[in-house]
């Protein structure tokens, strides 16, 4: 009875859209017209999503995104809650904590125009590329085949950076000072404090900033949409933003929802592994 409530709201908005999603990947269909004048397609969708070239490349895309969202978040997220870890008290820890977590609280959207506006021709980053003497790297970053992808990863590091390190400066605050006094009593340096200490402590925060990054990431839209629309051509193109033009600008509503279940079970393969190891670890 106490389940009950929150299970209807539960099914309402997850497991019946999810049902829905299954059946209109079975037809091919334009949304449009009565579903029940749609043609059962049966698993061709998913045959398409999975040996077309340009979904494949939209779906690598995703994965591409997910190392700049997960790594450069966590591991600067690493180095920085370790240098606050003595200060995290004091108003330099207080300081830090806030300029990092400010991209938490900024829309998305806005976020994406910024950016946008900083890798223009004329814009902050190849202005300070042409102060420093680099001038042959400018470019216009966001319409370049090569780093246009990588560009967009920047900005979803630096959207994240702000949790993963807010994740992980409350994992040090739990750990026990005592373990880091009996290190430096036998002798450790700060990198083996690191190593046998922090690392270890830390090993459950690491994987809730990893789960939720590659989530992030394997999800994206707005970030994309805002900064590139995809572009140019399809390198930016990610599978959220695909399925929105599949289903309302090409009126293909079975494959899109065809690739929203193959997108659904890649991030549940990336997640579950991540979660199942964190769960052995407690255990």
């Amino acid at each position: 009875m106490f389940i009950g409530p929150a299970f209807l709201i539960y099914a309402a908005f997850v497991i019946v859209p999810l049902g829905m999603s299954v059946y209109y990947s079975l037809l091919r269909w334009d949304g449009i017209g009565p579903i029940s004048g749609a043609t059962f397609y049966g698993l061709k969708n998913y045959i398409e999503v999975l040996t077309d070239d340009d979904l494949l490349q939209i779906i690598g895309n995703a994965f591409q995104l997910a190392a700049w969202f997960t790594i450069p978040p966590v591991v600067l997220g690493l180095a920085v809650a370790s240098a606050i870890r003595s200060q995290m008290a004091g108003r330099f820890g207080t300081a830090t904590r806030t300029i990092l977590f400010l991209p938490q609280v900024i829309p998305l959207v806005a976020a994406g125009i910024a950016w946008s506006w900083m890798y223009d021709r004329n814009g902050v980053v190849n202005q300070f590329l042409s102060l420093i003497g680099l001038e042959s790297w400018t470019r216009g970053w966001l319409g370049d085949f090569t780093y246009a992808l990588p560009a967009v990863g920047i900005i979803g590091a630096w959207v994240l950076l702000g949790l993963c390190t807010m994740l992980l400066v409350t994992g040090i605050a739990r750990i026990d000072g005592s373990l880091y006094e009996a290190a430096k009593l036998d002798g450790a340096r700060p990198r083996h404090e690191f190593r046998f200490v922090t690392l270890p402590g830390l090993k459950n925060e690491i994987g809730i900033c990893v789960t939720v990054t590659i989530i992030q990431a394997l999800s994206s839209f707005d970030i994309v949409y805002v900064a590139t629309a995809g572009g140019p051509g399809i390198e930016t193109t990610v599978p959220g933003l695909e399925i929105y033009r599949l289903a309302f600008a090409h009126r293909q509503v079975g494959l899109a929802s065809a690739l929203a279940i193959v997108l659904m079970i890649l991030v549940l393969a990336c997640v579950l592994p991540i979660q199942w190891a964190l769960r052995e670890r407690k255990q």
